[in-house]
């Protein structure tokens, strides 16, 4: 049985809403940057409720000129069991 550490949704969430902040940036900003036709996936993402696929981590590291471990908040004190 191994003991894997889990993603903070809403920590990575605030730091993607932190890191927009920080550069300026508006939520409009992001969506055109996408090409997304609402900003709801960033309001998602921002909110904790849903995360950004991979192809978008990529984009948005590039954007905020960070690591996409910078923008990735592993919970601490929360992990998940795997196994039978």
């Amino acid at each position: 049985m191994f003991t894997m550490p889990a993603i903070d949704m809403v920590g990575t969430g605030k730091k993607i809403a932190d890191l927009r902040k920080s550069a300026g940036m508006t939520v409009k900003d992001l969506q055109d940057i996408f090409g997304f036709a609402t900003p709801n996936a960033i309001y998602k993402w921002q909110h904790g409720t849903a995360m950004p696929t991979l192809d978008n981590l990529v984009i948005l590291a590039a954007v905020f000129d960070v690591a996409i471990d910078d923008i990735i908040v592993v919970a601490a004190d929360v992990s998940v069991q795997i196994g039978a």
